[in-house]
């Protein structure tokens, strides 16, 4: 059975082969995956599960990097590292500092 995220073989349209410029929080979160593999909190194969295991509008709506965000934040919940409460909380503290901008 094909997953929503299995595109291999569909009609799609060109595939855009420009580098792009990351942004500031793209190169923290690709930072943080790299340290959280260094610390063997993270592998590749339980963060490829994780994205594919998205919901498939949360999938479409979500950019590459986003994805990867959700996917580290589900493997440290399931690895017991963090608390939902704790992420909610600091979820919240970034979005006050957003907004206070």
């Amino acid at each position: 059975m094909r997953g929503h995220h299995d595109m291999g073989g569909l009609p799609a349209g060109p595939v855009d082969r420009d580098e792009h410029v990351k942004q500031a929080w793209e190169k923290r979160v690709d930072a943080l995956a790299r340290l959280l593999s260094q610390k063997k909190l993270r592998r590749v194969d339980e963060a490829r599960r994780a994205i594919e295991a998205l919901p498939p509008d949360a999938y479409d709506r979500m950019s590459y990097y986003e994805r990867w965000m959700a996917a580290t934040a589900q493997l440290l919940l399931e690895r017991g590292v963090i608390t939902s409460d704790e992420l909610g909380r600091k979820m919240d503290e970034v979005r006050a500092r957003e907004t206070a901008r």
